[in-house]
This record gives C-alpha cells, structure tokens and sequence, in this order.
C-alpha cells in the first residue's frame, strides 16, 4: 500500500514541477516578446502627426512645413520673397528614440509619442501626447521644437502660399508678397 501511494504521490508530484516549470518557460517568453514589441512600437512611431506646418506663435503665418516626400519625411522653411519660391529646398528628417529625448526636452519619454529630427539635431520636434498635453500647464500645444540649443513650444498651423520676411521682426506679421500672384 505504501509503495502504491508513493507512486501516485511521486507522479502528481513530477506532472506539477512540471507543469510549473512549463509555466514558468511561457512567462518569460511571453515577457521577452513584449520588450520586442515595446521596442518595435519605438520605431514604428506614427510620424503622420507631424505632417503639416508650424510656426511659433498662433497668430503667424507658418514659417517650418513638414511632410512626407517619395517615402521619406523632409522639412523645409519659409523662404523670404527674393527666392521666388515659397518654400526652400526639402531636408531629410529622421525618426529620433524616445530614449533621446532628454538631450533636448525637459519632459518624461513617456509622455511623448513620436520625435523626428534633422540628422544633424539642429531641429527636433516632438508630439506630447494629447492626454498629458491638457493636463500640463506649461504645455500650450501638443508640439515641442528643439531649434539649436532653444527647446519651445510651437504650433501647428495651416500652410499657405505666403512669403513672410522671417529675416525682420518675426513677431511683426508683415506679409511680403504671394508668390503665386507675382510674375
């Protein structure tokens, strides 16, 4: 009788270490693929937020754009009416981690959702999650820029066809000419 109930005993014993070490190899692996997928939602940010254009005070005419070109997403900046041209030559711009953010905003990572920047970091602009954007009183817009060693907040605007002389006061708001009506 004994040698029956050690038998048992042993078998339920043996199915349960197994059973938990069977759990235990799922729990980790199932915690390895969430820091792969974390990592992979990383770079898979959604850069249409940027798609549009900026300026750094609402009531001013758009003086950055930014979109997407052959696949890519470019910058370009306002030109003065001298150009002849509205815009100047696209930029390439590049997705920036979350885990970089510090070297140019004073904001958790975690409150932003996608940053993208030249090559260089002479411009880097960050989308704040529109939740933590209406919560944080220093934050009046849900777009960050980093322009050489400034960090502001800026504002999405409609783009337009206008010259805008960015060279004299920027906050004087003189329209110099639409380029579209001179010829």
């Amino acid at each position: 009788m004994m040698s029956l109930c050690s038998s048992i005993f042993y078998k339920r014993l043996t199915y349960l270490m197994l059973s938990a070490t069977a759990s235990t190899v799922l729990l980790l692996s199932g915690c390895s693929d969430n820091s792969s997928t974390q990592a992979d939602t990383e770079v898979a940010a959604d850069l249409s937020v940027f798609a549009g254009c900026y300026t750094v005070s609402q009531d001013e005419p758009a003086q950055i754009k930014v979109s997407q070109q052959e696949g890519a997403w470019v910058m370009q900046m306002k030109e003065p009416a001298s150009a002849k041209r509205v815009w100047d030559e696209p930029e390439a711009l590049e997705v920036i981690k979350n885990s970089d953010i510090p070297q140019f905003f004073s904001i958790d990572p975690d409150n932003v959702d996608a940053v993208i920047g030249r090559p260089d970091r002479v411009l880097v602009l960050a989308h704040v999650k529109p939740a933590y954007a209406n919560i944080d009183p220093l934050l009046d817009s849900e777009y960050l820029s980093y322009i050489y060693r400034g960090a502001n907040t800026i504002y999405q605007v409609e783009c337009d066809d206008v010259n805008t002389d960015i060279l004299a006061n920027p906050h004087a708001n003189i329209i110099i000419d639409n380029v579209n009506e001179s010829s």
